[in-house]
Protein backbone atom coordinates (compact mmCIF):
# COMPACT_ATOMS: atom_id res chain seq x y z
CA UNK A 1 0.00 0.00 0.00
CA UNK A 2 1.34 3.22 -0.84
CA UNK A 3 0.73 6.62 0.73
CA UNK A 4 1.61 9.37 -0.70
CA UNK A 5 2.30 12.53 1.53
CA UNK A 6 1.36 15.86 1.25
CA UNK A 7 2.24 17.50 -1.71
CA UNK A 8 3.56 21.34 -1.88
CA UNK A 9 3.13 23.35 -4.99
CA UNK A 10 6.37 25.77 -5.17
CA UNK A 11 5.71 29.42 -4.70
CA UNK A 12 6.45 31.36 -8.12
CA UNK A 13 9.20 33.36 -8.16
CA UNK A 14 6.79 36.41 -8.29
CA UNK A 15 5.08 35.88 -5.63
CA UNK A 16 7.77 36.21 -3.42
CA UNK A 17 9.13 39.29 -5.03
CA UNK A 18 5.30 40.98 -4.19
CA UNK A 19 5.58 39.64 -0.70
CA UNK A 20 8.74 41.61 -0.75
CA UNK A 21 7.05 44.46 -2.20
CA UNK A 22 4.30 43.93 0.22
CA UNK A 23 6.84 45.15 3.45
CA UNK A 24 8.80 47.32 1.70
CA UNK A 25 5.35 49.30 1.63
CA UNK A 26 4.43 48.51 5.00
CA UNK A 27 7.79 49.22 6.63
CA UNK A 28 7.93 52.87 4.80
CA UNK A 29 4.43 53.59 5.61
CA UNK A 30 5.54 53.17 9.14
CA UNK A 31 8.54 55.24 9.20
CA UNK A 32 6.35 57.96 7.25
CA UNK A 33 4.12 57.53 10.62
CA UNK A 34 6.81 57.96 13.01
CA UNK A 35 8.11 60.97 11.11
CA UNK A 36 4.32 62.06 11.32
CA UNK A 37 4.87 61.79 15.03
CA UNK A 38 7.81 64.13 15.26
CA UNK A 39 6.23 66.14 12.59
CA UNK A 40 3.14 66.72 15.17
CA UNK A 41 5.52 66.93 18.05
CA UNK A 42 6.83 70.24 16.56
CA UNK A 43 3.54 71.55 15.36
CA UNK A 44 2.52 71.20 19.09
CA UNK A 45 5.61 73.13 20.45
CA UNK A 46 5.02 75.71 17.60
CA UNK A 47 1.29 76.33 18.21
CA UNK A 48 2.23 76.44 22.33
CA UNK A 49 4.94 78.91 22.07
CA UNK A 50 3.23 80.94 19.61
CA UNK A 51 5.54 81.04 16.31
CA UNK A 52 2.29 81.22 13.86
CA UNK A 53 1.56 84.89 15.86
CA UNK A 54 3.41 86.69 12.68
CA UNK A 55 0.60 87.84 11.25
CA UNK A 56 -1.42 84.55 11.24
CA UNK A 57 -4.34 83.79 12.67
CA UNK A 58 -3.76 80.92 13.87
CA UNK A 59 -0.83 78.09 13.58
CA UNK A 60 -3.31 76.09 10.83
CA UNK A 61 -3.36 79.15 8.97
CA UNK A 62 0.49 79.57 9.50
CA UNK A 63 0.57 75.87 8.13
CA UNK A 64 -1.74 76.59 4.48
CA UNK A 65 0.57 79.08 3.81
CA UNK A 66 4.10 77.87 4.90
CA UNK A 67 3.80 74.14 4.61
CA UNK A 68 1.50 74.32 1.85
CA UNK A 69 -1.84 71.54 3.63
CA UNK A 70 -5.41 72.24 2.71
CA UNK A 71 -6.97 74.26 5.29
CA UNK A 72 -9.03 71.44 6.61
CA UNK A 73 -5.55 68.90 6.52
CA UNK A 74 -4.27 71.95 8.90
CA UNK A 75 -6.99 72.53 11.12
CA UNK A 76 -6.95 68.75 11.59
CA UNK A 77 -2.95 68.65 12.52
CA UNK A 78 -3.17 70.92 14.73
CA UNK A 79 -6.13 69.51 16.70
CA UNK A 80 -4.47 66.16 16.70
CA UNK A 81 -1.01 67.54 17.68
CA UNK A 82 -2.54 69.80 20.56
CA UNK A 83 -4.59 66.00 21.70
CA UNK A 84 -1.78 63.83 21.69
CA UNK A 85 -0.01 65.92 24.25
CA UNK A 86 -2.30 64.85 27.06
CA UNK A 87 -2.65 61.15 25.39
CA UNK A 88 1.04 59.65 25.89
CA UNK A 89 0.44 56.17 24.82
CA UNK A 90 -1.16 56.68 21.90
CA UNK A 91 1.60 59.50 20.50
CA UNK A 92 4.07 56.85 21.39
CA UNK A 93 2.18 54.33 19.39
CA UNK A 94 2.68 56.11 16.33
CA UNK A 95 6.44 57.52 16.96
CA UNK A 96 7.01 53.83 17.01
CA UNK A 97 5.21 53.37 13.96
CA UNK A 98 2.62 50.92 15.80
CA UNK A 99 -0.38 52.96 14.34
CA UNK A 100 -1.15 54.74 11.40
CA UNK A 101 -1.19 58.63 11.48
CA UNK A 102 -5.24 57.72 10.44
CA UNK A 103 -6.26 55.53 13.06
CA UNK A 104 -4.80 58.09 15.74
CA UNK A 105 -6.38 60.69 13.93
CA UNK A 106 -9.35 59.00 14.78
CA UNK A 107 -9.06 57.84 18.43
CA UNK A 108 -8.14 61.63 19.59
CA UNK A 109 -11.58 62.40 18.55
CA UNK A 110 -13.05 60.56 21.36
CA UNK A 111 -10.02 59.81 23.82
CA UNK A 112 -8.97 60.78 27.09
CA UNK A 113 -6.69 59.72 29.67
CA UNK A 114 -9.07 58.05 31.46
CA UNK A 115 -10.22 56.03 28.36
CA UNK A 116 -6.68 56.37 26.28
CA UNK A 117 -5.50 52.38 26.85
CA UNK A 118 -8.72 50.61 25.88
CA UNK A 119 -8.49 52.52 22.50
CA UNK A 120 -5.08 52.21 21.88
CA UNK A 121 -6.19 48.37 21.97
CA UNK A 122 -8.31 48.88 19.86
CA UNK A 123 -5.92 51.10 17.28
CA UNK A 124 -3.87 47.84 17.61
CA UNK A 125 -6.24 45.16 17.03
CA UNK A 126 -8.40 46.35 13.83
CA UNK A 127 -8.10 47.92 10.87
CA UNK A 128 -8.30 51.42 10.15
CA UNK A 129 -11.91 51.36 9.18
CA UNK A 130 -12.45 49.37 12.38
CA UNK A 131 -11.36 52.05 14.22
CA UNK A 132 -13.33 54.72 12.15
CA UNK A 133 -16.67 52.88 12.78
CA UNK A 134 -16.03 52.16 16.61
CA UNK A 135 -15.49 56.04 16.84
CA UNK A 136 -18.42 56.59 15.00
CA UNK A 137 -20.36 54.72 17.70
CA UNK A 138 -18.17 55.86 20.42
CA UNK A 139 -19.32 59.50 19.33
CA UNK A 140 -23.17 58.73 19.15
CA UNK A 141 -22.78 57.53 22.61
CA UNK A 142 -21.55 60.73 23.62
CA UNK A 143 -24.06 62.93 21.79
CA UNK A 144 -26.79 60.69 23.01
CA UNK A 145 -25.56 61.49 26.53
CA UNK A 146 -24.75 64.79 25.74
CA UNK A 147 -28.19 65.43 24.28
CA UNK A 148 -30.03 63.94 27.18
CA UNK A 149 -27.88 66.38 29.84
CA UNK A 150 -28.90 69.10 27.62
CA UNK A 151 -32.76 68.52 27.84
CA UNK A 152 -32.63 67.60 32.01
CA UNK A 153 -31.11 71.05 32.08
CA UNK A 154 -33.55 72.73 30.11
CA UNK A 155 -35.68 71.28 32.21
CA UNK A 156 -34.12 72.68 35.28
CA UNK A 157 -34.39 76.40 33.92
CA UNK A 158 -36.56 78.46 36.04
CA UNK A 159 -36.89 82.20 36.93
CA UNK A 160 -38.91 82.78 40.73
CA UNK A 161 -39.25 86.80 41.72
CA UNK A 162 -41.35 87.58 45.15
CA UNK A 163 -41.43 90.65 47.31
CA UNK A 164 -39.97 89.52 50.55
CA UNK A 165 -41.99 90.81 54.19
CA UNK A 166 -39.29 93.92 54.02
CA UNK A 167 -40.45 94.65 50.36
CA UNK A 168 -37.90 93.66 48.69
CA UNK A 169 -38.02 91.49 45.67
CA UNK A 170 -36.17 88.39 46.00
CA UNK A 171 -34.88 86.56 43.22
CA UNK A 172 -34.04 82.79 42.51
CA UNK A 173 -33.34 80.98 39.24
CA UNK A 174 -31.22 78.61 37.21
CA UNK A 175 -30.45 79.52 33.50
CA UNK A 176 -29.11 77.47 30.78
CA UNK A 177 -25.53 78.18 30.02
CA UNK A 178 -25.92 80.45 26.69
CA UNK A 179 -28.57 82.21 28.48
CA UNK A 180 -26.54 82.35 31.93
CA UNK A 181 -23.99 83.75 29.38
CA UNK A 182 -25.59 87.04 27.98
CA UNK A 183 -26.93 87.75 31.24
CA UNK A 184 -23.55 87.81 32.98
CA UNK A 185 -22.68 90.01 30.04
CA UNK A 186 -25.24 92.17 30.52
CA UNK A 187 -24.62 92.43 34.19
CA UNK A 188 -20.95 93.16 33.54
CA UNK A 189 -22.08 96.09 30.66
CA UNK A 190 -24.72 97.04 33.30
CA UNK A 191 -21.83 97.31 36.38
CA UNK A 192 -19.52 99.47 33.57
CA UNK A 193 -21.87 101.80 32.69
CA UNK A 194 -22.83 102.43 36.21
CA UNK A 195 -19.26 102.83 37.30
CA UNK A 196 -18.72 105.13 34.94
CA UNK A 197 -21.74 107.28 36.02
CA UNK A 198 -20.25 107.22 39.56
CA UNK A 199 -16.81 108.14 38.44
CA UNK A 200 -18.26 111.28 36.44
CA UNK A 201 -20.48 112.52 39.59
CA UNK A 202 -17.46 112.36 41.46
CA UNK A 203 -15.69 114.06 39.73
CA UNK A 204 -18.70 116.82 39.32
CA UNK A 205 -18.85 116.93 42.68
CA UNK A 206 -15.00 117.53 43.12
CA UNK A 207 -15.34 120.02 40.77
CA UNK A 208 -18.62 122.06 42.55
CA UNK A 209 -16.17 121.57 45.90
CA UNK A 210 -13.22 123.48 44.32
CA UNK A 211 -16.17 126.21 42.84
CA UNK A 212 -17.97 127.14 46.31
CA UNK A 213 -20.78 124.89 45.99
CA UNK A 214 -20.24 122.36 48.99
CA UNK A 215 -21.65 124.40 51.03
CA UNK A 216 -24.80 124.53 49.44
CA UNK A 217 -24.84 120.77 48.41
CA UNK A 218 -24.35 120.53 52.44
CA UNK A 219 -26.76 123.13 52.77
CA UNK A 220 -29.55 121.05 50.05
CA UNK A 221 -29.25 117.60 51.61
CA UNK A 222 -29.78 119.29 55.25
CA UNK A 223 -32.99 120.48 54.06
CA UNK A 224 -34.11 117.31 52.31
CA UNK A 225 -33.23 115.25 55.31
CA UNK A 226 -31.27 112.52 53.15
CA UNK A 227 -28.24 110.29 54.26
CA UNK A 228 -26.19 110.06 51.02
CA UNK A 229 -23.81 107.00 51.79
CA UNK A 230 -20.07 107.88 50.26
CA UNK A 231 -19.44 104.72 50.18
CA UNK A 232 -18.45 102.51 47.42
CA UNK A 233 -20.82 99.69 47.34
CA UNK A 234 -20.42 96.27 47.48
CA UNK A 235 -20.38 92.91 44.90
CA UNK A 236 -23.48 91.97 45.90
CA UNK A 237 -24.56 95.69 45.32
CA UNK A 238 -23.13 96.76 42.49
CA UNK A 239 -24.63 93.41 40.76
CA UNK A 240 -28.43 94.37 41.88
CA UNK A 241 -27.68 98.28 40.42
CA UNK A 242 -26.62 96.66 36.84
CA UNK A 243 -29.66 94.33 36.78
CA UNK A 244 -31.77 97.17 37.55
CA UNK A 245 -30.16 99.20 35.04
CA UNK A 246 -30.72 96.63 32.34
CA UNK A 247 -34.50 96.12 33.21
CA UNK A 248 -34.77 99.85 32.67
CA UNK A 249 -33.28 100.40 29.67
CA UNK A 250 -34.83 97.12 28.46
CA UNK A 251 -38.48 98.60 29.05
CA UNK A 252 -37.45 102.05 27.42
CA UNK A 253 -36.46 100.23 24.43
CA UNK A 254 -39.63 98.44 24.32
CA UNK A 255 -37.40 95.39 24.39
CA UNK A 256 -36.20 95.97 20.81
CA UNK A 257 -32.42 95.25 20.67
CA UNK A 258 -32.10 97.51 17.99
CA UNK A 259 -30.66 97.18 14.60
CA UNK A 260 -26.89 95.29 14.04
CA UNK A 261 -25.70 98.54 13.50
CA UNK A 262 -27.04 100.73 16.32
CA UNK A 263 -25.95 97.65 18.35
CA UNK A 264 -22.32 97.66 17.75
CA UNK A 265 -21.95 101.32 16.90
CA UNK A 266 -18.12 102.03 18.90
CA UNK A 267 -17.69 105.84 18.81
CA UNK A 268 -14.27 107.52 18.50
CA UNK A 269 -13.19 111.10 19.01
CA UNK A 270 -9.21 111.67 18.16
CA UNK A 271 -8.05 114.85 16.95
CA UNK A 272 -6.70 115.78 13.74
CA UNK A 273 -2.99 115.68 14.71
CA UNK A 274 -3.08 112.43 16.23
CA UNK A 275 -4.58 110.88 13.06
CA UNK A 276 -2.08 111.93 11.35
CA UNK A 277 0.61 111.11 13.80
CA UNK A 278 0.20 109.15 16.22
CA UNK A 279 3.10 110.74 18.29
CA UNK A 280 1.10 114.05 18.16
CA UNK A 281 -0.31 115.81 21.44
CA UNK A 282 -4.02 115.13 21.67
CA UNK A 283 -6.83 112.94 22.55
CA UNK A 284 -7.86 109.35 20.91
CA UNK A 285 -10.83 108.47 23.74
CA UNK A 286 -13.62 105.93 22.80
CA UNK A 287 -17.35 107.49 23.86
CA UNK A 288 -16.79 106.82 27.25
CA UNK A 289 -13.63 108.03 27.79
CA UNK A 290 -11.41 105.07 27.82
CA UNK A 291 -8.23 106.29 25.90
CA UNK A 292 -7.09 103.67 22.87
CA UNK A 293 -3.68 104.46 20.93
CA UNK A 294 -3.35 106.37 18.03
CA UNK A 295 -2.81 103.55 15.95
CA UNK A 296 -5.91 101.64 16.80
CA UNK A 297 -7.71 104.63 15.97
CA UNK A 298 -6.09 104.91 12.62
CA UNK A 299 -7.05 101.52 11.84
CA UNK A 300 -10.72 102.24 12.62
CA UNK A 301 -11.25 105.57 10.96
CA UNK A 302 -9.54 103.03 7.28
CA UNK A 303 -13.22 102.24 6.94
CA UNK A 304 -15.21 104.32 9.13
CA UNK A 305 -17.80 106.41 9.08
CA UNK A 306 -16.71 110.18 9.82
CA UNK A 307 -18.09 113.49 11.50
CA UNK A 308 -16.05 116.09 11.49
CA UNK A 309 -16.38 118.49 14.65
CA UNK A 310 -14.31 121.71 14.86
CA UNK A 311 -13.78 123.47 18.36
CA UNK A 312 -12.66 127.05 19.39
CA UNK A 313 -9.62 127.82 21.79
CA UNK A 314 -12.07 127.41 24.50
CA UNK A 315 -12.58 123.45 23.66
CA UNK A 316 -16.48 124.51 22.43
CA UNK A 317 -17.76 122.82 19.09
CA UNK A 318 -18.34 125.51 17.16
CA UNK A 319 -19.22 123.41 13.59
CA UNK A 320 -19.80 119.68 13.00
CA UNK A 321 -20.24 118.46 9.31
CA UNK A 322 -21.96 116.07 7.75
CA UNK A 323 -21.34 112.44 8.27
CA UNK A 324 -19.76 110.89 5.62
CA UNK A 325 -18.07 107.18 5.28
CA UNK A 326 -14.60 107.08 4.71
CA UNK A 327 -15.02 104.26 1.48
CA UNK A 328 -18.02 105.27 -0.10
CA UNK A 329 -20.11 102.04 -0.96
CA UNK A 330 -19.78 102.16 -4.84
CA UNK A 331 -16.08 101.91 -4.04
CA UNK A 332 -16.44 99.26 -1.42
CA UNK A 333 -17.93 97.04 -3.67
CA UNK A 334 -15.34 97.66 -6.57
CA UNK A 335 -13.08 96.68 -3.86
CA UNK A 336 -14.64 93.68 -2.84
CA UNK A 337 -14.75 92.24 -5.99
CA UNK A 338 -11.41 93.00 -7.01
CA UNK A 339 -9.67 91.43 -4.06
CA UNK A 340 -12.14 88.98 -3.39
CA UNK A 341 -11.42 88.68 0.40
CA UNK A 342 -8.08 89.44 2.76
CA UNK A 343 -4.87 89.89 0.72
CA UNK A 344 -2.48 89.01 3.44
CA UNK A 345 -0.55 86.27 2.44
CA UNK A 346 -1.73 83.02 3.64
CA UNK A 347 -4.99 84.13 4.75
CA UNK A 348 -7.77 84.68 1.82
CA UNK A 349 -11.03 85.09 4.26
CA UNK A 350 -13.87 85.89 1.58
CA UNK A 351 -14.70 89.42 3.98
CA UNK A 352 -12.96 92.17 5.39
CA UNK A 353 -12.24 95.63 6.19
CA UNK A 354 -11.05 98.31 3.21
CA UNK A 355 -7.74 99.70 4.32
CA UNK A 356 -5.64 102.54 2.99
CA UNK A 357 -2.32 101.98 2.19
CA UNK A 358 -1.65 105.60 2.57
CA UNK A 359 -3.44 106.76 5.25
CA UNK A 360 -5.97 109.44 3.63
CA UNK A 361 -4.71 111.50 7.46
CA UNK A 362 -1.88 111.36 5.05
CA UNK A 363 -3.32 112.81 2.32
CA UNK A 364 -3.76 109.15 0.96
CA UNK A 365 -6.38 109.39 -1.66
CA UNK A 366 -9.43 106.95 -1.33
CA UNK A 367 -9.19 105.12 -4.41
CA UNK A 368 -9.24 101.65 -5.76
CA UNK A 369 -5.21 102.10 -6.18
CA UNK A 370 -5.07 103.06 -2.80
CA UNK A 371 -6.72 100.58 -0.97
CA UNK A 372 -6.46 96.70 0.09
CA UNK A 373 -8.84 94.75 1.49
CA UNK A 374 -7.57 93.44 5.12
CA UNK A 375 -9.58 90.86 7.64
CA UNK A 376 -9.59 92.46 10.97
CA UNK A 377 -6.98 90.26 12.34
CA UNK A 378 -4.28 91.59 9.44
CA UNK A 379 -5.85 95.19 9.34
CA UNK A 380 -4.64 94.96 12.97
CA UNK A 381 -1.16 93.66 12.46
CA UNK A 382 -0.41 96.29 9.24
CA UNK A 383 -1.94 99.51 12.16
CA UNK A 384 -1.05 98.29 15.23
CA UNK A 385 1.56 95.55 15.36
CA UNK A 386 4.62 97.13 12.97
CA UNK A 387 3.67 95.10 9.45
CA UNK A 388 3.63 97.09 6.57
CA UNK A 389 1.70 96.73 2.80
CA UNK A 390 3.28 98.60 -0.35
CA UNK A 391 1.58 98.70 -3.48
CA UNK A 392 4.40 97.90 -5.70
CA UNK A 393 4.99 99.44 -9.93
CA UNK A 394 3.33 96.76 -11.05
CA UNK A 395 0.19 97.08 -9.02
CA UNK A 396 1.50 93.95 -6.86
CA UNK A 397 1.03 94.17 -3.17
CA UNK A 398 4.38 93.63 -1.02
CA UNK A 399 3.95 92.75 2.65
CA UNK A 400 6.42 92.67 5.33
CA UNK A 401 7.54 92.07 8.36
CA UNK A 402 8.01 94.36 11.48
CA UNK A 403 11.88 93.97 10.74
CA UNK A 404 11.14 94.52 6.88
CA UNK A 405 11.61 90.76 5.44
CA UNK A 406 8.95 90.46 3.06
CA UNK A 407 6.31 88.00 3.07
CA UNK A 408 6.14 86.14 0.06
CA UNK A 409 2.79 84.90 -1.35
CA UNK A 410 4.08 81.25 -1.49
CA UNK A 411 6.90 80.56 0.41
CA UNK A 412 10.51 78.77 -1.42
CA UNK A 413 9.81 74.70 -0.84
CA UNK A 414 12.32 73.49 2.37
CA UNK A 415 15.44 71.49 1.14
CA UNK A 416 14.61 67.83 0.45
CA UNK A 417 17.84 65.48 1.09
CA UNK A 418 19.02 63.56 -2.47
CA UNK A 419 17.59 60.30 -0.84
CA UNK A 420 14.90 60.87 1.35
CA UNK A 421 13.83 57.67 2.20
CA UNK A 422 17.39 56.59 3.66
CA UNK A 423 17.69 59.39 5.38
CA UNK A 424 14.20 59.03 7.04
CA UNK A 425 14.89 55.41 7.87
CA UNK A 426 18.58 56.34 9.46
CA UNK A 427 16.35 59.33 11.51
CA UNK A 428 14.33 56.77 12.56
CA UNK A 429 16.94 54.22 13.50
CA UNK A 430 18.99 56.71 15.28
CA UNK A 431 15.92 57.74 17.35
CA UNK A 432 15.52 54.10 18.74
CA UNK A 433 12.60 53.35 16.30
CA UNK A 434 13.09 49.84 14.80
CA UNK A 435 10.65 49.37 12.24
CA UNK A 436 9.86 46.27 9.54
CA UNK A 437 6.89 45.17 7.11
CA UNK A 438 4.86 43.77 10.45
CA UNK A 439 5.19 46.54 12.75
CA UNK A 440 1.99 48.54 12.04
CA UNK A 441 0.06 44.85 11.13
CA UNK A 442 -3.03 44.90 13.13
CA UNK A 443 -4.10 41.72 15.37
CA UNK A 444 -7.21 41.56 13.32
CA UNK A 445 -8.13 37.33 12.47
CA UNK A 446 -10.91 38.25 9.82
CA UNK A 447 -14.09 38.42 12.25
CA UNK A 448 -16.85 40.18 11.94
CA UNK A 449 -16.74 43.39 13.89
CA UNK A 450 -19.84 43.83 16.47
CA UNK A 451 -19.85 47.68 16.93
CA UNK A 452 -22.75 47.56 19.48
CA UNK A 453 -20.74 44.98 21.72
CA UNK A 454 -17.31 47.04 20.96
CA UNK A 455 -18.83 50.06 22.61
CA UNK A 456 -20.57 48.48 25.68
CA UNK A 457 -17.55 46.97 26.91
CA UNK A 458 -15.01 49.99 25.98
CA UNK A 459 -17.20 53.16 26.32
CA UNK A 460 -17.65 54.40 30.02
CA UNK A 461 -21.11 55.47 30.05
CA UNK A 462 -22.62 52.14 28.77
CA UNK A 463 -23.91 49.90 31.80
CA UNK A 464 -21.72 47.38 32.67
CA UNK A 465 -24.22 44.02 32.76
CA UNK A 466 -24.27 44.18 28.52
CA UNK A 467 -21.36 43.03 27.98
CA UNK A 468 -21.44 39.65 26.53
CA UNK A 469 -19.29 36.86 24.71
CA UNK A 470 -19.10 39.24 21.24
CA UNK A 471 -20.34 37.54 17.56
CA UNK A 472 -18.46 36.50 15.37
CA UNK A 473 -19.22 34.71 11.88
Amino acid sequence: MHIDGPSFIPTHPNHVELERLGDQIAELSAHLDAATARLLDLIREFDARGGWGNGFSSCAAWLTWRVGLDPGAARERVRVARALGTLPRLAQALARGELSYSKVRALTRVATPETEERLLAVGRAGTAEHVERIVRGWRRVDRIAEAQETTKRRRRRALHVFQDEDGMVVIHGRLEPEAGAVLMKALEAGRDALTQRRRVSAETRQDLSHAGGAVEGASDSMRTGLIISEDAPSWGQQQADALALIAETALHRRIDPGSPGERFQVVVHIDAPVLANPDAPGQSVLEDGTHISGETSQRLACDATRVVMRHDADGRVTEIGARTRTIPPALRRALQHRDKGCRFPGCGLPFGQGHHIRHWAHGGPTKLSNLAMLCQRHHRAVHEEGFQVERQADGQLCFLRPDGRPIPDVPAPAAVPGNPTATLQVQNGGAGVQIDGRTAMPGWQGERLDVGWAISVLHPLTQPDVRATPHTD
